[in-house]
């Protein structure tokens, strides 16, 4: 059975319709989560790596540390679930401080208000921030919220398909929309 006239020009300005609107949102996010303006690791007082997904941030952090970026390494497990994070975490490290923190609530907002306090106990000025590329962006949003220390923010990589992509949009969308309304 053919499609009517009108019914196939509606099918087809719909999907054009639908089409543009990806195309604006994939535009307006790019320089948000795909590039995001990340910083060249400088001397801090500490390194701070946030939870999150199974990218190499763990390791980047590690590495940090061990070309004396600065004398604190410090992780942050909101899942519990980073079993790369048992042994440096249990035994430290002879060549810089090491902690570890599950953050309350297990958010970047948690991890905010553990950055401000350990800044504020330990009499940090400076920190750099590992997180995911996409993520940039809003932690450093919400890590300003909670503290106006000096922060360089460095990316982790990871390789992710479209949509993978499709996925961290709308998850940092819906984490910067909470963030608009919440203070550290």
């Amino acid at each position: 059975m053919l499609t009517p006239p009108r019914t196939a020009a509606r099918v087809t300005l719909f999907s054009l319709v639908a089409a543009v609107v990806v195309a604006i949102i994939a535009a307006l996010g790019h320089p948000v989560y795909v590039d995001p303006v990340v910083d060249q690791p400088k001397h801090a007082d500490a390194i701070v790596v946030l939870g999150g997904s199974a990218d190499d941030r763990n390791s980047l952090g590690l590495e940090l540390a061990e070309e004396g970026y600065a004398s604190t390494l410090v992780y942050s497990d909101p899942y519990g679930s980073a079993s790369t994070l048992t042994d440096i975490c249990t035994h430290g490290s002879p060549d810089f401080t090491v902690e570890c923190f599950d953050p309350d609530p297990g958010t970047t907002r948690g991890e905010g208000r553990e950055i401000r306090d350990l800044a504020r106990r330990e009499g940090w000025s400076s920190i750099i921030v590992v997180t995911s590329t996409p993520h940039i962006s809003r932690a450093r949003y919400i890590i300003d919220k909670c503290w106006s220390g000096d922060m360089a923010f460095v990316a982790s990589t990871t390789d992710r398909n479209v949509f993978e992509w499709a996925w961290e949009y709308v998850y940092q969308s819906a984490g910067y929309a909470r963030a608009v309304f919440e203070d550290c």
